[in-house]
């Protein structure tokens, strides 16, 4: 309950529902919503989602998801979820019908490489789901808890969802995840969502003890000087080898490769000199360090990486 208090009073949405993974906490704000469009929205179901988007794997969040590599498994679909490019507030508006009971999108496309919805777009979005009677939900699995440099994403654009998930970071590496909510929202009755380990005394612990630490002085306005700090490094040696631009916020970044790099094997090659890489895609690469991480930790990384782009 300590838990509960604190961290819907930091997220300023009145209702919280603990799970174990992010894709738990996705089906819970997908059956929120579906149930919430049946009692306020004549039976609406159908939850508008994003091209490029990620939100679990499952198979509704599968379905939820815009990820081309998944086109054709596992079918069939789970129904219901129209898909849009990511920053089109039109194509958003057009999708929308009188069965459509909310939008679902990340507030940084983590798994397409580090997209980010621009903050006009995200407000447009709130106005448009105000005008429209549907919810907007925010998976901030991958940008929530710090992540960005604030405690959730959609504080940089005042943006408040009507839903919003966490995982991830939310449990420093254990297994938690949440679904919040605003009061005017949750439908749910006891049995309509649930799970064995849901909300233990175990993990409720852990993850106060995240929040604590996150919300300590200093610790956010360090995360914000980290990921400065990283993007200054790779826009120097974007430059130094003709590579492309960074995107992200706070320590969520990717750095565009040129058309002839091979970001999978270069992943392979800095694994191999003891750099932990991703490469969401073959020309880019995605940096998502630990929120703690350091200066001198950061410097030896660039160096690194600055080693492995010049070559033998």
């Amino acid at each position: 309950m300590r838990y509960a208090d604190a961290l819907t009073a930091a997220a300023g949405l009145e209702r919280v529902f603990f799970a174990n993974s992010g894709a738990e906490a996705n089906e819970g704000a997908i059956k929120l919503a579906r149930k919430w469009g049946a009692l306020h929205r004549g039976g609406a179901w159908e939850i508008v989602t994003t091209a490029g988007g990620f939100h679990g794997r499952t198979l509704a969040t599968m379905s939820a998801s815009g990820k081309s590599a998944w086109d054709g498994l596992f079918e069939p679909r789970v129904a219901g979820f129209p898909k849009v490019p990511l920053n089109d507030i039109g194509a958003v508006e057009a999708a929308i019908t009188d069965r459509t009971a909310a939008i679902m999108l990340e507030p940084i496309q983590g798994e397409s490489g580090v997209r980010p919805a621009d903050d006009g777009y995200l407000r447009a979005l709130r106005a448009l789901a105000d005008r429209r009677g549907i919810l907007l939900i925010l998976d901030e699995i991958q940008t929530g808890m710090g992540r960005t440099g604030a405690l959730f994403c959609f504080e940089h654009t005042g943006v408040r969802p009507d839903i919003m998930t966490l995982g991830k970071g939310i449990g420093a590496g254990t297994p938690l995840a949440a679904l919040l909510a605003r009061e005017e929202v949750c439908c749910f009755e006891p049995g309509d969502q649930g799970g064995t380990y849901n909300g233990n005394a175990l993990m409720a612990a852990v993850g106060h003890a995240v929040l604590e630490e996150l919300t300590a002085e200093g610790f956010l306005e360090r995360v914000c000087e980290a990921g400065a700090a990283l993007r200054r490094g790779l826009e120097r040696l974007s430059g130094k080898y003709g590579l492309g631009g960074v995107r992200g916020r706070g320590l969520l970044l990717a750095l565009d490769l040129n058309p002839r790099a091979d970001g999978f094997a270069l992943v392979e090659k800095a694994l191999a000199a003891g750099l932990l890489l991703n490469a969401p895609a073959p020309d880019a690469l995605r940096f998502v360090p630990a929120l703690n991480v350091t200066d001198a930790e950061i410097a030896e990384m660039l160096d690194l990486l600055d080693g492995l782009l010049r070559g033998p």
